[in-house]
Parts: structure tokens; C-alpha cells; sequence
């Protein structure tokens, strides 16, 4: 037996409380719905596990939280992923999921200086590398976000740029055969925390529409090219293939079926596009202006 073999099977053996928010990796399914028309490569963060028999599926989307994730479940992913086909995108929160234990952005910074959560990345990433699916890495997304629902976003650029370059640094020790995506929101501002080629393999963007809220706010809806257009553009002159990977759409019928019909078709002005990823779950952040929580999921996405 390889030494692989032996710490996959010391993980199916080790038995705990399951806290990786991954709802055993879509193991229990509903009925599959038809991914959005088109070419593009389609992923899914899908814990529900709506899209489980859906071949159209390419990438199958992770969230961890690195303070209380259960190891024995990224195995079980693994697994789903590979019989299905499908790639891996994980993305690493570095929090806990229990709102009453998170720490502060000041805790965190200093502990991540420190070397204190160092072994958090560490033990993860080992686990992926015993994936057998090939695996992209997604570190503290959406950085330059302002709306306060990160403790790892609004960060001075210097030091989010060296927290991010160590835990790459920490996770290719670990694993060296994976990728690294680096994902801002897409703002104005995104350059400012470009890591360095050397720590990026491709570049991850978030594009949600939300129909009422556009309707409030801008004044009209808006499509899916509207939004990803600017941030594609502030990605574009990095050199990597992009992916939005996060994607959703609420909305009237009208609505959903023209965000269906553009985010795999009309991207012939978005040629390093490379791939979408939709966020089939419920929004865990409330919207700004008072639009609560709106509800991505394509069972519900459609408002009457």
C-alpha cells in the first residue's frame, strides 16, 4: 500500500462531528436541472447536490473554513468529483463557519504574521494532495470587498500580499502539483493586490445579479456582460485565463432566461474567459440597501 493509500484510509477512519459545510459533498441528491446553454465550462458550488447527475457539470466548487473543516469529507468529495468527471475549486476561508468564534481582521493579520495559522493551510492542502481530481486553490477571496462580510478584506495591499504569498508558499510544500487562483470582487482597485505572477495560475472574478435591487439602484436591470465586462477588463492586462467563479442570477422569468442564455453564449468579447461557476445556494450575507438575503439557487432564482 502507498503512503497515500495509507493517509486516505486514516481519514475515512477518523470519525467526528461533520463541519465542513460541504453536506457530504452533494452525496444525497435531488433531480438534475439542465446547466445554462452554451460551450463555456460550467461549475457549481451545489451542497445540496441539485446538479449531482447533471454531465454538463465540468468543475465542482468547495468552501472550507480552516478553522473547523473535517478532513475525511474533502476524501468523500474527491471521490464525487472523480466519478463524475469533474475538476476541483476550493476555496480555503480562513475563519471559522461559527459567526460567535470568529476572530478579528486584527487577530487574524497577527496571527498569520505570526506563523499561528500556518498549520491550518498546511493540513489542509496535504489532504488535496491526496485528490486524485486535478485542484485549483482559491485563498481569501474578494479582497478588496468593503462591504465588511470578510475580516480578511479591506486589508492594507502590502500585508494581504504577503499573507496570501505565504499560504501558497505553505500550500505548494504541501502539494506542488496545485493550482492557485486568485479572486478578487472585481472593483476599482483590484490591481493594488495582485500577488505576483508567480503566485497566480488564473484569475477568479464574482458576478451576481440581482434584478430588484438593480431596478432600486441603477435604475434598470442589468445583464450578465454589464457586470462582468469592467471587471474583466481590470483582470485582462495580468496575462492569466479568467473564471467567474462565482456566479448568480435572481430575477424575473425574463430576466433568469436572458442571464441563462449570456453566461455560456454571448462571451465572444470575453476571450480569456475560461469557465463560469454558479453559487447554488442561498445568499449567507445580506445584500446592501436592505435587500436581505437573496436566493441563488435555481430552484428559487425565479421571482414572481
Amino acid at each position: 500500500m502507498t503512503d497515500k493509500s495509507k493517509m486516505i484510509g486514516a481519514l475515512r477512519d477518523w470519525r467526528g462531528p461533520f463541519r465542513a459545510g460541504l453536506v457530504a459533498a452533494g452525496i444525497v441528491a435531488t433531480p438534475a436541472l439542465a446547466v445554462p446553454p452554451g460551450d463555456l465550462p460550467f461549475g457549481v458550488y451545489d451542497p445540496n447536490g441539485t446538479f449531482a447527475d447533471d454531465p454538463g457539470v465540468a468543475i465542482e466548487h468547495l468552501f472550507l473554513p480552516w478553522e473547523d473543516v473535517f478532513l475525511p469529507s474533502l476524501i468523500d468529495a474527491d471521490n464525487y468529483a472523480l466519478a463524475r468527471g469533474r475538476t476541483v475549486l476550493v476555496t480555503i476561508e480562513p475563519w471559522t463557519w461559527s459567526r460567535e468564534e470568529r476572530t478579528s481582521a486584527e487577530a487574524l493579520r497577527t496571527g498569520i504574521v505570526s506563523g499561528e495559522y500556518d498549520n491550518y493551510m498546511k493540513v489542509i492542502c496535504e489532504t488535496l494532495n491526496l485528490f486524485q481530481s486535478p485542484v485549483t486553490v482559491r485563498w481569501a477571496h474578494e479582497m478588496e470587498d468593503v462591504s465588511g462580510q470578510f475580516i480578511w478584506a479591506g486589508w492594507d495591499t502590502v500585508t494581504y500580499i504577503a499573507a496570501y504569498r505565504r499560504m501558497v508558499d505553505i500550500c505548494r510544500a504541501a502539494a506542488p502539483d496545485i493550482q492557485y487562483m486568485w479572486s478578487p470582487l472585481g472593483r476599482e482597485d483590484l490591481a493594488d493586490y495582485y500577488p505576483g505572477d508567480a503566485y497566480v495560475d488564473v484569475i477568479g472574478l464574482s458576478v451576481f445579479g440581482l434584478q430588484p435591487w438593480e431596478q432600486a439602484v441603477v435604475g434598470r436591470a442589468q445583464s450578465f456582460r454589464e457586470i462582468l465586462g469592467p471587471r474583466y477588463d481590470r483582470a485582462l492586462p495580468f496575462g492569466k485565463p479568467i473564471v467567474v467563479a462565482e456566479l448568480g442570477y435572481v430575477g424575473d422569468a425574463d430576466y433568469v432566461l436572458r442571464w441563462e442564455n449570456e453566461v455560456r453564449q454571448d462571451i465572444a468579447d470575453f476571450p480569456e474567459l475560461r469557465a463560469v461557476v454558479y453559487f447554488n445556494q442561498q445568499e449567507v450575507y445580506p445584500w446592501p440597501d436592505g435587500f436581505g438575503y437573496p436566493d441563488w439557487q435555481v430552484t428559487n432564482n425565479i421571482l414572481e
